[in-house]
């Protein structure tokens, strides 16, 4: 039966086919034949206009809302407000992604996440921070906040290839986050349909995304949040006012516009090039910062709103300590012996003649000079890796000359060849090593056949004589400088996998034990080699495949066999052991055959460093080698010595010509030294841990929200004998949820056979942590609302076992919007009326520590609830609070992008117009200015305008912030329970007393005590020392002597706090007062549980407390 028309008036409830939920009214008018509904749905609150016929009339129908008769199902209520606060956990604890996490975070990446990403509205952000500073749990934290915010959903992470591993097991391990890798397979897999728009969470490689197809099908797809590792790689260059940009770049640009938010990662920001570094900041904000000066004005005020850079030595562990101990860099120069020399000198002599061939046309050929370089970087590694190079290259060359074949070019991409992992990075050199050639005819081959044979004869009988000085030096280290003299462990880095064999071969002759990592490893047999070298091997040898993702922190000694030519890859490698957690001063050893050309110029350079080291008073020198030439890489050196491009001589003066001052400059300049910001707030970071210890969730809330809703729900939680929980059957309800749900929160899995809610306890057990967030308590948290909506509706009652409490609880959600209808904030609100109609707020935790009643005796008919009084109450006091605390942090927001977004493109306008003017007076002045370069500056100049006035209407919209009405989720009744047992009852005037005596008590120790009590947070004073550290004080008073009762509340609060807190018990209250301390009574007491109560009873508590001189 349908709903006739006349009934639909404001305010009714409709339900029917055409809404994805229930309605309330706004407005109804027929058109024509038609009616025109409008309304808001009663749970989303969206906004529905929608045209009916007469025949659709009769699917609707008008739903009578139940009048509230108190006779809904008290736990469910609770469990249903719980489910509430939990969906909204972020907004009662300020690190909430922190406690939901497998991640102890540092404090410059609690201030990274809280105090300059997640304030803004719009993230939009480039994390530059040196390396180890743990980039990806910051990111990690960030998806965290946004996605339980419900800001996010769809996810993709760009990274190099080599590092897409690392980062979907960390997603997985640390943050409970399921990503798909893409990449060419999945793709082609998918031929006909678009898989970015299929997957939600994704990780692919940046030169995968770059190539021109694959971005097509991208500029589909848009995402919520968008990060990047190693931003730096998505390149844009100005030269004489004209811009290059990369492929990387266009792909950073085609993220930026198809993105909400946006994160950039990066330890090197900009490599001494500042232009460079102000377009890597146009990917967030176009043109935000017009000049260096105003970045740097931006750091020194603190406000900048785009980046963070942090250095090394500035970062610092919770008590003010250094985060990473110092890094002492050894050169260990030594010379080759004459047999060595022999086969350098005619290797190089090889690599330079038929490199200089190739780039005679490097068009045709770059591939084949690039195969050369490969062999010359074996040949300064071991004598056994250029060996085994120079037969595979022979071998190769032979059957493709057999074949009448040459090859000259494989069209590989060496840029990015550097980022594949070390597997196939291998194979594709190898590749490039054994097929390419720079000759032009089968002649030419043989006579390189030939030459390749007399190398492989010469390396031959100089590996046969096993006297590698490079070894013997390696030994000598090892012997002499007493490196594992005592347990100390030794990681020795090399680039290649023959190298590394000859090592691992040579060391274990020398009676050590060895253990190694290389690329062919799987994940897996690398994190059993590491755990192998913690716990058993001396020496660990590896390829710079343990250079990403290992951390090695417990080896403070290490050798660099050999120097790679990407000094990218140092600075990894010594990322591994100079990181968080190392505890001793980091020694790096590096072997260089300073009578090579590789060598002479990483001797010079070396020397050159170590100096400035002095000045600058830091080891960061060495993280920068590569920017250190002007114009140049280390790289780009070593090439033009090795291929005679330039003098040895002219080189080493080329070096030697930089002055110390300009080499200082150029590493300050390359580190961001100028736009790094200094200063950590410890004291605010250590305050925010403190509000987030006293008000989240995790874990004893969780716990105990969870084991109740399972019972509720029939799902049968087993207490394992290790003190984990399992779940052999998970029901199929709770598996049954909607594609919305699995995109936010993932899949619920049938079993779970070892979970925990207690976040340490999960790591060490390897178990599931359960905590907001994970997908088996959200789909609970789900159903809760789904099944008990219609019981929220009717209200419940509740019993205060103290006696004190006879009114009415209500639960209101208030929210704030902002002038773009983007929430602003959203929290749960508890407010208290009693029957006398006083108003006060309390926590939204309080029914833990009331009694669900469900029987039938108590109607509410002696209390009448006043709805309007609560609404009004809360629209007067409680939002204009809240909205003025979001006001404050969006006015502090918007002032910062007047202060440099408005500013940049006000100037950049003003450069434009001058530009023009310039144009017209040279024009004027009969130059032939063609009329297309001033258009194209006006148009620029129009862009810009278009610009600053979209950001002007942004700033006024994110500060614009109005409440929505509150909404009211539920109310209780609460009346005394009858009869009072003793030990519970309330005394206002004994309680005064009480609180009286501890306020005294602790003003006279030098604490600044507050009074908050009236809260119901679980305790009653907050006291601080003059030493920054807080006590939690729970008072008892009592008029004699006898039992005390603590509420589950304060109980929770004392197995959460710990030594921080104090119950305070005055006895003989109303005579001659006592006043008793106990430190920890979670740990000192034993209370029994009255369930029929809902308190913790504790008999003989005065066996551990202290009696205090009371204050007269």
């Amino acid at each position: 039966m349908g709903i006739e028309e006349n009934f639909i008036k404001p305010g009714c409830i409709l339900e029917g086919p055409f809404w994805p939920e229930r309605i309330r009214v706004i407005s109804s008018r027929r058109i024509g034949n038609s009616i025109k509904i409008e309304g808001v749905g009663l749970k989303s609150e969206h906004f529905y206009s929608r045209i009916f016929t007469e025949s659709d009339l009769v699917k609707i129908k008008k739903v009578e809302l139940r009048e509230r008769d108190f006779s809904g199902d008290a736990e469910a209520f609770l469990l249903f407000i719980e489910g509430k606060r939990i969906r909204l956990a972020h907004q009662f604890d300020p690190l909430y992604a922190v406690n939901v996490s497998q991640v102890d975070p540092l404090p410059h990446q609690i201030e990274a996440v809280y105090h300059y990403i997640l304030k803004h509205p719009r993230v939009r952000f480039l994390l530059a921070d040196d390396p180890g500073a743990g980039k990806t749990i910051m990111a990690g934290l960030v998806l965290k906040e946004l996605k339980q915010r419900g800001l996010v959903n769809r996810v993709l992470i760009v990274i190099p290839w080599h590092l897409r591993d690392q980062w979907l097991r960390e997603m997985k391990e640390k943050f409970g986050e399921t990503f798909r890798i893409i990449d060419r397979s999945v793709m082609d897999a998918s031929w006909g349909r678009n898989v970015w728009l299929e997957e939600s969470q994704v990780i692919t490689s940046m030169d995968f995304a770059k190539q021109e197809d694959v971005m097509q099908s991208l500029a589909e797809a848009r995402w919520d949040l968008v990060i990047v590792d190693e931003a730096h790689k998505m390149a844009a260059y100005e030269y004489g006012g004209k811009r290059k940009e990369t492929q990387r770049y266009k792909l950073g640009e085609l993220l930026s516009r198809n993105c909400s938010f946006m994160l950039l990662l990066t330890a090197t920001p900009h490599r001494g090039d500042p232009t460079n570094f102000r377009l890597l900041l146009d990917l967030l904000e176009p043109g935000f910062f017009a000049t260096d000066e105003m970045l740097i004005e931006s750091v020194k005020d603190k406000d900048n709103p785009l980046f963070l850079r942090r250095l090394k030595e500035d970062l610092k562990n919770f008590d003010g300590t250094p985060l990473f101990p110092p890094r002492k860099v050894i050169t260990i120069k030594y010379r080759l012996s004459d047999d060595e020399k022999r086969l350098y000198n005619a290797v190089t002599e090889y690599v330079e003649k038929y490199y200089n061939k190739a780039m005679e046309q490097p068009e045709k050929k770059r591939n084949a000079a690039f195969a050369l370089l490969i062999l010359q970087r074996r040949l300064a590694s071991s004598v056994r890796a250029v060996r085994r190079s120079l037969e595979r290259r022979k071998n190769r060359l032979e059957e493709l000359y057999k074949q009448g074949k040459i090859i000259q070019e494989m069209r590989i991409d060496e840029e990015a060849l550097e980022d594949y992992p070390e597997i196939e990075r291998w194979r594709k050199e190898d590749e490039l090593l054994e097929k390419l050639t720079s000759v032009d005819t089968l002649d030419e081959l043989k006579e390189e056949i030939e030459r390749l044979d007399e190398l492989v004869k010469l390396a031959r009988e100089v590996e046969r004589k096993e006297i590698e000085t490079k070894l013997v030096e390696l030994k000598r280290v090892i012997d002499e400088e007493k490196l594992i003299k005592n347990g100390e462990k030794l990681l020795i880095f090399t680039e290649f996998r023959d190298t590394l064999e000859y090592l691992v071969e040579k060391i274990r002759s020398w009676g050590f034990s060895v253990t190694y990592i290389h690329g062919e490893l799987s994940i897996d047999e690398r994190i059993s080699a590491e755990h192998e070298f913690k716990e058993k091997a001396q020496i660990m040898v590896s390829t710079e495949a343990g250079g990403e993702g290992i951390n090695l922190q417990f080896c403070w000694l290490m050798v660099n066999y050999d120097i790679p030519w990407n000094p990218n890859r140092l600075e990894q490698r010594m990322g591994r052991i100079h990181r968080y957690g190392q505890q001793y001063e980091v020694h790096i050893y590096n072997l260089v055959a300073v009578d090579t050309r590789e060598g002479r110029i990483l001797e010079k350079l070396f020397n050159k460093l170590d100096t400035i080291r002095m000045y600058l008073g830091s080891d960061r020198v060495f993280d920068v080698i590569g920017d250190v030439f002007p114009g140049r890489s280390l790289q780009d050196l070593i090439i033009e010595a090795v291929t005679n491009k330039r003098s040895m001589d002219d080189i080493l003066k080329d070096i030697e010509r930089m002055t110390d001052e300009e080499v200082l400059r150029r590493i300050r300049e390359a580190t961001l030294e100028s736009l790094a910001t200094k200063y950590i707030d410890l004291s605010r970071i250590l305050g925010e841990m403190r509000i987030a210890k006293e008000n989240r969730l995790v874990p004893e809330y969780i716990e105990k929200f969870f084991l109740k809703a399972a019972e509720k729900m029939g799902v049968n939680v087993e207490k394992r004998k290790d003190g984990f929980w399992k779940i052999s059957n998970v029901p199929y309800e709770l598996r049954k949820l909607s594609h919305e749900f699995k995109l936010r929160f993932g899949e619920v899995f049938k079993e779970y056979n070892k979970f925990s809610f207690e976040k340490e306890k999960a790591f060490k057990g390897q178990a599931e942590f359960v905590a907001p967030g994970h997908p088996l308590l959200e789909a609970i948290v789900e159903k809760i609302f789904e099944k008990y909506s219609d019981e929220v509706e009717k209200g419940a009652v509740f019993l205060d076992p103290s006696g004190s409490m006879n009114g009415f609880i209500w639960f209101l959600e208030g929210q704030i919007n902002d002038g773009n209808n983007s929430i602003a904030g959203k929290r749960i609100f508890a407010l208290y009326q009693d029957n006398q109609n006083n108003i006060r707020q309390v926590s939204p935790s309080i029914l833990w520590d009331l009694k669900p009643y469900n029987g039938s005796a108590l109607k509410g008919a002696q209390l009448v609830p006043d709805e309007e009084s609560i609404l009004a109450f809360a629209v007067e006091k409680v939002l204009p609070a809240y909205l003025e605390e979001l006001r404050r942090q969006r006015e502090h927001d918007a002032e910062i992008k007047r202060k440099y977004g408005l500013r940049s493109l006000q100037e950049l306008i003003l450069q434009s117009e001058i530009k023009i003017s310039e144009y017209e007076i040279r024009r004027w002045k009969g130059e032939p200015i063609p009329e297309a370069t001033i258009l194209n500056e006006i148009r620029n100049r129009e862009e810009l305008e278009r610009k600053r006035k979209k950001l002007e209407k942004q700033i006024e919209a994110e500060i614009s912030l109005l409440p929505s009405p509150p909404k009211i989720l539920g109310v209780v009744a609460v009346v005394p329970k009858v009869p009072v047992d003793d030990v519970l009852k309330e005394d206002k005037e004994i309680e005064e007393i009480g609180m009286k005596i501890a306020m005294e008590f602790e003003l006279a120790q030098g604490r600044i005590p507050e009074d908050v009590s009236s809260q119901n947070l679980g305790f009653d004073i907050r006291s601080k020392s003059p030493d920054g550290t807080f006590r939690y004080i729970e008072v008892k008073a009592r008029a004699q002597e006898g039992k005390i009762a603590l509420t589950p509340n304060e109980w929770l609060m004392a197995r959460r706090l710990g030594n921080e807190y104090w119950l305070y018990v005055v006895v003989n209250a109303s005579k001659e007062p006592e006043l008793y301390t106990i430190q920890n009574p979670a740990e000192k007491l034993k209370p029994a549980e009255e369930v029929e109560v809902v308190r913790y009873i504790v008999t003989d508590w005065k066996s551990a407390a202290t009696k205090e001189r009371v204050v007269k």
